[in-house]
């Protein structure tokens, strides 16, 4: 996390934190296999995002260490429910939080963009 946040000072972008289950949460599935794996999505991210994938397996065993982490941040986060995607500036502010978009990735690039648009 702190990584992501000095990568995103220096690029001046904003991170994307992905609070996953990715081998038991459906949804979760479905948007990695829909949107963040894509083409589209990935050339997107290259030039306009921090990714930070924060992930909480059932299926496999995490060090403790990262768990503790990831169980942090949620906390911090308040996350509730998988997959919760928050947006945070180089700072570590809350910027705005989505979920699950239908339409693959150029959709979720659009929705992303409206999420970013400062108020």
């Amino acid at each position: 996390y702190d990584l992501a946040l000095q990568y995103a000072k220096e690029l001046k972008r904003p991170v994307l934190i992905n609070f996953t289950g990715s081998d038991w949460c459906s949804w979760c599935i479905k948007l990695s296999k829909e949107v963040f794996t894509e083409g589209a999505f990935l050339a997107y991210a290259k030039d306009n995002l921090v990714l930070l994938k924060l992930d909480f397996p059932r299926k496999k065993q995490l060090p403790k260490a990262e768990q503790d982490i990831n169980n942090a941040l949620a906390s911090d986060f308040n996350v509730e429910g998988f997959p919760t995607i928050v947006l945070v500036d180089a700072s570590g502010k809350e910027i705005n939080r989505t979920g699950y978009q239908p339409g693959g990735p150029e959709q979720y690039i659009i929705h992303l963009k409206g999420l970013l648009k400062p108020e």
